[in-house]
């Protein structure tokens, strides 16, 4: 009889050791598949965040974009600048992509993108300074003030490659 106790023992002890070893494997393996679902997870937010990132700063420069044809009509005359409304409707569009990019961020981005809209602002009140002048000659905006409208192209491409360099190392960070 000892001897069937003694087997009994064994045979439970070595059941209930093999249920233990069996419910900390699962456990571990739980855990695994848990933080790997948090990562999975963590890292298409990620992905997400930089493709809507990507996405604002792309719309922001289709923005700047048609404010610049719009400034364009205003510098050369609506017959020879492409059909572009007055430069009221790209400036307030410019404004609402701007504040996307403030959404958006990061504060780099967002400070570069303003300088930006401020000086397709400045360019705007400048023409608009300019074209409230009397008018003794019949050419164009740009061709009676070539210094200035040349000036305000080369600040366009100034600030609008300054908004690149900065959004590129931002989307590149991560």
């Amino acid at each position: 009889m000892r001897e069937t106790v003694a087997i009994a023992l064994i045979t439970s002890l070595s059941t209930l050791t093999a249920a233990g070893l069996t419910g900390l494997v699962t456990a571990l393996t739980v855990r695994r598949q848990v933080a790997t679902a948090r990562e999975e997870r963590a890292e298409q937010r990620t992905l997400r965040r930089h493709q809507a990132r990507r996405d604002t700063y792309v719309n922001f420069l289709a923005a700047c974009d048609r404010a610049y044809r719009a400034l364009d009509t205003g510098w050369v005359g609506a017959d020879t600048a492409p059909a572009e409304d007055a430069p009221y409707p790209a400036l307030r569009a410019l404004d609402e992509a701007y504040n996307l990019v403030l959404l958006a961020g990061p504060d780099p981005v967002a400070e570069a993108a303003g300088r930006t809209v401020r000086s397709v602002n400045e360019e705007y009140a400048q023409q608009r300074r300019l074209q409230r002048e009397e008018i003794t000659d019949s050419r164009s905006l740009a061709a009676r003030h070539r210094t200035e409208h040349l000036a305000m192209i080369r600040s366009r491409a100034e600030q609008r490659d300054a908004f690149v360099t900065v959004a590129r190392g931002a989307l590149e960070a991560g």
